[in-house]
């Protein structure tokens, strides 16, 4: 009856059992007979049947159900040792009797396994390769990753000017940028200044800084600034650009 049933354990069996002693369902490559069989298993392959385990993966690995082997597919029924095997158990008739001849085929398949033993597709070694291809690929990863993880990030760093507004025109403005430019913080660095008339015959101090993102809050630097009460009055953010 070839292969049948094979949802069921019963089934998977009979195909186990075959797979042993075959590398393929029909010959020393790959056919249609495999699509048709692979087709007609239902889902994963349960562990217990390891030899159906390995031809199911290599199958399904070269295309599975849309393989284009050679050959013409039929009916998994039609594959099978039910199907190519004579039936010992009529061997004794008279009529079974006439055709000595028909054990001679049964040699060939004895050859089909030595030879398939010899060239073996679903080997350990090839496992054992595979395996440690993964292992390579998996170091060669943590590596890449633990470089980029130790490379040293950009700098997040930004451009402020700040208008520093006096009390009065009588305010001196030398000793307020000098009061400025006293504070000192990790990741300030400051730039040029310049007096901008604002009106009145007064005049603002506007300065420029250049401050880490991440260690210094340009609010943190204007109550700093604002701290020097003899000389400011108020301190604005003029301009502010990422670099």
């Amino acid at each position: 009856m070839g292969f049948e049933n094979l949802d069921k354990d019963a089934g998977l069996t009979v195909l186990n059992n075959f797979l042993e002693e075959h590398s393929y369902i029909d010959g020393y490559t790959a056919t249609q007979a495999d699509v048709a069989v692979f087709e007609a298993i239902k889902g994963p392959v349960p562990a217990k049947f390891p030899h159906v385990a390995r031809w199911y993966n290599h199958i399904n690995a070269r295309g599975g159900k849309t393989a284009k082997f050679p050959g013409v597919k039929k009916a998994a029924s039609a594959y099978g040792p039910a199907v190519s095997a004579p039936v010992p158990a009529r061997a004794a008739s008279p009529v079974r009797a006439k055709s000595p001849a028909k054990p001679a085929p049964a040699a060939a398949p004895a050859k089909k396994v030595d030879d398939e033993e010899d060239f073996d597709l679903f080997g350990s070694d090839d496992e054992e390769e595979d395996a440690a291809k993964a292992a390579v690929t998996a170091q060669r990863l943590k590596e890449y990753n633990e470089k980029k993880a130790a490379k040293p990030k950009p700098v997040a760093k930004s451009m402020v000017i700040l208008d520093v507004k006096p009390w009065d025109d009588e305010t001196d403005m030398k000793a307020m940028e000098e009061s400025v430019r006293s504070i000192s913080m990790e990741g300030l660095v400051w730039g040029t200044s310049k007096l901008v008339a604002i009106g009145y015959g007064i005049k603002k101090l506007q300065i420029t800084a250049v401050v880490e993102d991440d260690k210094v809050g340009v609010d943190d630097l204007s109550d700093q600034i604002s701290a020097f009460e003899d000389y400011v009055q108020s301190v604005d953010v003029a301009s502010f650009n990422k670099l």
